[in-house]
């Protein structure tokens, strides 16, 4: 039982955890989501209600874990330690689960276990960004790195030279072979713009050799584990989707031209999924919520002709669908107009989050 042995002395009492807007309540959870969106972390939240020499961790990306000498002796080693909390990181579900009072997955699968809890763990939100970055002294400088290096925990860790590089990483880290990655590097590259999985298929089957069937396995794998989102045109399921990804910095990644009205439109939907179940588009109008009534433009450069422009355009769709409440996220500006008798407040995105 040597391998458990060293296991069984990993502790995470020194771990620096700042909370987060989720937490894992029941004994009995998965854990799944984008990689390096801080599911570790949770679990060191939740290991810290309970003395060290009641869980055991074992993480089976480590390649020091021997899977048959564990799966062999786990049982065993955990009665006679009296363990309560199991936690397996990168589990496969090919392990016969030993009976304890709590039990930790985080895995890619898309398996479920009757009893548990399955949580979508997604990056920081600007909110829980501002909590991590320790770094920057207002919150005008931690939007700025928030906009450029995007949404994960650990990029704020990284010097300023390292921190794209380290999103690409992040990008490999999670798909299991070069053409997963493929795939997920042209979902970014037309990310914030309507495109069908075919379209999408087309225009990587030019540049690489590659199955239809890999291709939509690898994309529906991608929609579950909230790593790819679709936003559909309202009442018209079969209107060609916007598509969005977990990270609006990765896409800055796949191009030297630079794309800033998509990253920023990317990066005001994933603070939008957080809050609302239904989000649409409409001509015009980047996001719906249509129990809400109301519609969001994601503008990053709002000026006087712009904002004639923009009215002209939106006036039909608050008439057509009763719109009472109209915001326009921006870089920095700030001030209100009227679109017909709706006042619409103008905000820059690190204010905004905070009226949602």
């Amino acid at each position: 039982m040597n391998i458990l042995e060293q296991i069984y002395e990993i502790n995470f009492n020194k771990v620096n955890f700042l909370e987060r807007k989720i937490s894992i309540q029941n004994p009995n959870t998965i854990l799944v989501g984008s990689p390096k969106s801080g599911k570790t972390y949770l679990i060191y939240d939740y290991l810290a209600r309970f003395e060290n020499e009641q869980y055991i961790y074992i993480d089976f990306d480590d390649y020091k874990n021997n899977f048959n000498e564990i799966s062999e002796n786990l049982e065993a080693f955990i009665k006679k330690n009296n363990i309560l909390v199991l936690v397996l990181e990168n589990y496969k579900f090919n392990l016969n689960l030993p009976k304890v009072t709590s039990t930790i997955i985080t895995t890619k699968e898309k398996n479920i276990i009757a009893g548990f809890d399955k949580i979508f763990v997604k990056p920081l939100d600007f909110e829980e960004f501002l909590l991590f970055d320790t770094k920057h002294q207002n919150t005008l400088n931690s939007f700025n790195s928030f906009l450029k290096f995007g949404n994960t925990p650990e990029v704020l860790e990284y010097s300023e030279q390292k921190k794209s590089q380290r999103n690409f990483e992040i990008c490999k880290l999670y798909c299991e072979d070069k053409t997963q990655l493929d795939i997920l590097l042209i979902i970014i590259k037309f990310s914030s713009e309507t495109r069908s999985l075919f379209q999408l298929f087309s225009a990587l089957k030019k540049e690489k050799k590659i199955s239809k069937d890999k291709f939509y396995k690898t994309c529906e794998e991608f929609e579950q584990n909230k790593l790819l989102y679709f936003c559909s045109k309202y009442e018209q399921p079969k209107a060609v989707k916007k598509i969005f990804v977990f990270n609006h910095a990765l896409i800055d990644i796949v191009s030297y031209k630079k794309n800033f009205n998509n990253l920023f439109k990317n990066m005001v939907f994933l603070e939008l999924e957080k809050r609302y179940i239904n989000i649409f588009y409409l001509d015009n109008i980047d996001f719906y919520m249509p129990q809400e009534n109301h519609i969001v433009l994601a503008i990053p450069f709002f000026n006087d002709l712009i904002s004639s422009t923009i009215v002209s355009k939106v006036i039909p769709m608050v008439e057509e669908y009763n719109i009472n409440h109209i915001s326009i996220v921006t870089v920095s500006s700030e001030k209100t107009i009227f679109i017909g008798e709706i006042e619409a407040r103008i905000l820059p995105f690190y204010n905004w989050v905070l009226t949602l």
